[in-house]
């Protein structure tokens, strides 16, 4: 038995030993753990005046287009040089001209036959003052009309006023031998040759205007309500295209709209117009406005007043903005958006203009969350200023 008790009088004592290291050894000091506020991003809130811009693109087309067709029949007999596919002509050139002999002819059978007419009423007219003089001659009573020749006279009088009729036509065809422009434009299109004959009614080539380029620019009902009154304002409109790898700008002005949604897309088209696109008259353009081409256009619409303009990712998806107040507070606001486009967000109310708004990305953010700011940093170091003055 008192080999079995040594070891575990020695245990005990071990035990006991260690158990008044432990009591003996100082405790440790306990340190509160501190939880840095959260870091964020923010921008002052500033109110300004803002006018509206509406984007939208088409292509540019004449005003006016124009399939020329012929008046008479006949046989080509000459093009005009500048009437070839892109070449332009004034108002009033001779574009085509047609056979005219035919037509010559038919103006001298017209102008011999008023002649004849002329001269069977004046001979009628002669024939009835005679008659009269018979009639006064014999007779004192009212002479009948018969008697005085005035059916034969109103005969006559209508012969001269349909050989009138027929001279005008044959003067008017004999000048649609040779095919005038209509207006200031350009060739698009040619379909004819010399010595082709056309008939009545062929077509001869597509022109364009070039006084005036239209642009038609679909528009939502977003887009028209910050748009305003279109016939009435007739805002600004500037275009830009690419040309030569070059961004090139022309101005217009947004002048109607078609009155008519489309059913496919639901918008309705608004006309841009753009005076003198090829700059035939002046130089209201440095490069011409081609029609064909397809540009991008920026619609100067309404003004807004004390609108906050921010960056369109700030908006919450459940129309919330985050801001920090004077006390570097998270806030919550509920906010009315005027508007939204591609890069920013336009709100009229629900920010407060001490407050700032928090441009970065914050996770589980709460109402009365404590934030700190991202101060920037100081361009000169204190101090130092006068220390590179002193070394200079």
């Amino acid at each position: 038995m008192r080999k079995v008790g040594i070891p575990v009088l020695i245990l005990v004592a071990a035990v006991v030993v260690a158990a008044v290291l432990i009591s003996m050894k100082p405790k440790p000091e306990k340190n509160e753990v501190e939880t840095p506020e959260f870091l964020v991003e923010s921008t002052p809130i500033t109110f300004e005046n803002v006018e509206f811009l509406v984007y939208a693109q088409g292509s540019v087309q004449p005003k006016n287009r124009t399939l020329l067709s012929t008046q008479v029949s006949g046989r080509i007999v000459g093009i005009a040089s500048n009437f070839v596919e892109g070449g332009f002509f004034r108002k009033g050139d001779v574009l085509v001209t047609l056979e005219s002999d035919d037509y010559e002819t038919d103006l001298l059978l017209q102008e011999a036959e008023l002649a004849r007419a002329q001269a069977a009423l004046d001979e009628e007219i002669a024939r009835g003052e005679v008659a009269r003089k018979e009639w006064k001659s014999v007779n004192s009573g009212t002479p009948p009309e018969l008697g005085l020749r005035k059916p034969q006279l109103a005969r006559e009088q209508a012969n001269v006023k349909a050989a009138k009729a027929n001279l005008q036509r044959a003067k008017r065809n004999l000048g649609r031998t040779k095919i005038r422009a209509p207006y200031d434009g350009l060739v698009k299109s040619r379909n004819i040759d010399l010595g082709q004959f056309l008939p009545l009614g062929g077509q001869v080539g597509e022109i364009f205007s070039t006084d005036v380029a239209e642009v038609r620019l679909p528009l939502t009902d977003n887009d028209v309500a910050f748009v305003g009154d279109i016939r009435a304002e007739q805002p600004t409109v500037s275009l830009r295209a690419s040309v030569a790898g070059k961004q090139t700008y022309w101005q217009g002005r947004l002048v109607r709209d078609e009155a008519v949604l489309d059913e496919n897309r639901r918008v309705i088209y608004g006309v841009v117009e753009v005076n003198d696109p090829y700059n035939l008259q002046g130089n209201q353009h440095d490069t011409p406005l081609k029609f064909g081409r397809f540009v991008s256009a920026v619609i100067s619409g309404i003004d807004a007043d004390d609108i906050v303009k921010l960056p369109r990712y700030v908006l919450r998806l459940d129309g919330t903005v985050l801001s920090v107040d004077e006390e570097s507070k998270l806030r919550i606001n509920d906010v009315e958006v005027v508007r939204t486009d591609e890069e920013y967000v336009y709100i009229s109310e629900g920010l407060k203009a001490k407050h700032e708004v928090i441009l970065s990305a914050v996770s589980s953010p709460y109402d009365g969350m404590s934030v700190r700011q991202v101060e920037e940093p100081n361009q000169t170091p204190p101090g130092q200023e006068n220390e590179d003055e002193g070394s200079l």
